[in-house]
């Protein structure tokens, strides 16, 4: 097999696909602290997006409370981080997310997992703890790997504003930007 046959048959993220899907979930608003993982692929094109309004903060946690405060006004969002910024802003979201019981739908990037690695397989220990905390919190999650794993991206939204509970999703590769 030649190398164009197999770069052919590999995998495909393509952010256009993720945006598309985040809208047909109902979001308005993303908020974003900048993300190396997903900056080219999704937080530029969105940047540009006519339909989405983006909110650019300082810190993760702050994401949280202003997901909160939009959905007191029938507003959606989407929290779009790194896996390190999730883990920094644990304590709002156990909280806000989990305790107080807000639908707050993250996007978490997972910049340096090993290609075709799962994140509980990784080498790194910190995108091996993202899953099972998710899973401690109780938080349901996909994982986002390719074009064909976007289609949950509408459907988990749904569902985190019909019962009031957070949703993550875990972008396993970089977005290519559509």
């Amino acid at each position: 097999m030649n190398a164009s046959a197999t770069a052919q048959q590999a995998p495909v993220l393509n952010g256009g696909k993720i945006i598309d899907a985040v809208k047909k979930g109902g979001v308005e608003y993303v908020l974003s602290v900048p993300d190396l993982h997903t900056s080219k692929g999704l937080l530029y094109p969105i940047a540009g997006d006519r339909d989405l309004k983006l909110v650019r903060t300082c810190k993760e946690d702050e994401c949280i409370g202003i997901s909160a405060g939009l959905t007191y006004g029938n507003k959606r969002s989407l929290i779009l981080m790194q896996y390190t910024g999730f883990l920094y802003a644990m304590n709002a979201i156990r909280a806000v997310s989990c305790e107080y019981k807000f639908p707050s739908v993250m996007m978490i990037g997972m910049l340096g997992l090993e290609e075709g690695v799962a994140p509980k397989s990784s080498k790194k220990f910190g995108l091996q703890i993202i899953a099972p905390i998710l899973e401690t919190m109780q938080i349901p999650y996909e994982i986002i790997d390719s074009d064909e794993d976007v289609e949950k991206i509408a459907p988990a939204i749904e569902k985190a504003y019909a019962t009031s509970r957070p949703t993550a999703f875990l972008i396993a590769r970089r977005p290519v930007a559509p």
